[in-house]
């Protein structure tokens, strides 16, 4: 499995249960178990959910369901 592929299964697992949509950057970051210090791993790359809100704009809102959220952050963070 990839790096991109790791990441996206733990964001969504993350944000398994949350209400959707998310039309917030903290609302979303409310929707992680343990806010902004959630953390996602895999070989080597470690991005926290408060690093990860970072990387979007307001425009990114409202997300639709978790995998809206890692596709975004994903690609936000240029992960192939």
């Amino acid at each position: 499995m990839s790096v991109r592929e790791t990441i996206k299964k733990q964001i969504m697992g993350a944000l398994e249960g949350a209400e959707f949509p998310i039309t917030s950057p903290e609302g979303l970051l409310a929707a992680f178990p343990q806010g902004a210090a959630t953390t996602c791993r895999a070989d080597g790359i470690e991005m926290t959910a408060g690093e990860a809100g970072k990387l979007l704009t307001p425009g990114d809102f409202p997300f639709k369901s978790p995998e809206d959220v890692a596709e975004t952050i994903l690609n936000r963070a240029g992960l192939k």
